[in-house]
């Protein structure tokens, strides 16, 4: 089994950045994350397993589009499951801050 590139959060930060240089696709994932904290707070007080499973199904969906047509990348979450989501909610925190977009001009050099 080949071992993973990347071990630590801080290394893996500036990859995830690139991953999600176009605006739709950080966007996407935004709107996201918002269903799936929408859903998931609707799961806990319904006690519901398949609103749980819908929040997460769902949830990708806006994050893979942005993949597979905006970006045509290869989501990061297939190799990275649990970096790729501390990247989501960092990402997530960082756009509500406003310093998102700082974050990819740091990290994505475009030639």
């Amino acid at each position: 089994m080949k071992a993973k590139k990347y071990q630590r959060f801080a290394d893996f930060w500036p990859y995830y950045v690139s991953e999600h240089a176009n605006p739709r696709t950080r966007k996407l994932h935004f709107w996201g994350t918002h269903n799936l904290l929408f859903w998931l707070c609707l799961a806990v007080v319904r006690r519901s397993p398949k609103l749980f499973i819908f929040a997460v199904v769902s949830s990708y969906a806006f994050a893979w589009y942005g993949h597979f047509f905006v970006e045509k990348n290869r989501p990061a979450t297939l190799d990275y499951p649990i970096l790729s989501a501390f990247g989501d909610i960092q990402m997530y925190i960082k756009t509500w801050l406003g310093q998102m977009d700082a974050e990819v001009a740091k990290y994505v050099h475009h030639d």
